[in-house]
């Protein structure tokens, strides 16, 4: 069954400075959440996606992984000790035991399904449980990116309209955009992790370097083996509204062949680009 985006993890030394980044870029930010594995985050919630802004700030309480475990708190961990950016694409699932059973048979997997819940609040401050099961792949010739996928067992609780409403029009994540040397040589794992055999059709794209500085103006920072998670596409009604936001609030964002681009370096490592909504 073929998987949609549900969320992707921006790896950051600053937790609160990269939540000011983006509440600056124009998006509504939400409280800080803290894991017991030592791990602290906020969301950015979209329509279809959410980026899950990540901190490790408290890496006493980090686990190693495991024979059948996968330490997300360790992977994110060694990934900010040499960059900040996009560490983890992660896709939908509506049942993560049929996944991890279909992500062994394929050879990108081994894990055991890794389950966890907290409590959420909605708008208003009124509590909300919230639970989910994550079941991780790995792509050996990509060691510096994480892959997983995640039920949410409680969705009515996490997505909610109102954290959707962004100053800069956001509405949607139209796709991710990913860079290597040979983007070929990543298909099967993609085919396999995502469901989807036409990738040119989905929203996961890999591309090489040349032609991701063609594409959006900017030279992909890539580190590494395999490839990398470099920029999100968002989709917005008005892409004045959303120069004008940027404008407004110091973000040095630019045009490039009718889109919006906010470059690494403004971004804590990441590329935003928005798009007008098609």
């Amino acid at each position: 069954m073929p998987h949609g985006l549900d969320h992707i993890v921006h790896a950051v030394r600053d937790l609160d400075a990269a939540a000011e980044f983006y509440r600056d870029a124009g998006f509504t930010v939400g409280a800080r959440n803290r894991h017991p594995w030592g791990t602290h985050n906020r969301i950015v919630q979209l329509k279809n996606c959410y980026i899950e802004i990540l901190e490790v700030a408290e890496p006493e309480k980090i686990v190693p992984h495991g024979a059948r475990s996968f330490s997300f708190g360790a992977f994110n961990r060694d990934f900010l000790a040499s960059h900040q950016g996009f560490s983890m694409l992660i896709l939908n699932s509506s049942n993560a035991a049929d996944d991890a059973r279909a992500f062994e048979a394929a050879g990108i997997g081994g894990y055991d399904v890794f389950d966890f819940a907290r409590e959420g609040a909605k708008p208003e401050g009124t509590p909300v449980k919230l639970a989910f099961s994550l079941v991780f792949a790995s792509d050996p010739a990509s060691p510096n990116l994480g892959f997983a996928a995640c039920q949410h067992h409680f969705p009515e609780n996490f997505w909610n309209p109102a954290f959707q409403i962004h100053a800069n029009g956001a509405q949607t994540v139209a796709g991710v955009a990913m860079v290597a040397d040979n983007p070929t040589d990543h298909h099967i794992f993609l085919k396999a992790f995502s469901g989807v055999q036409d990738l040119h059709s989905s929203s996961i794209g890999v591309k090489e370097q040349v032609a991701f500085r063609d594409q959006f103006g900017i030279s992909p920072d890539v580190d590494g083996e395999g490839m990398t998670l470099n920029a999100l596409r968002f989709e917005v009604a008005d892409m004045a509204q959303a120069e004008a936001s940027h404008r407004q609030n110091g973000v040095a964002s630019r045009r490039h062949i009718g889109r919006l681009v906010v470059p690494p370096g403004v971004a804590h490592g990441a590329t935003l680009i928005f798009e007008t909504a098609k």
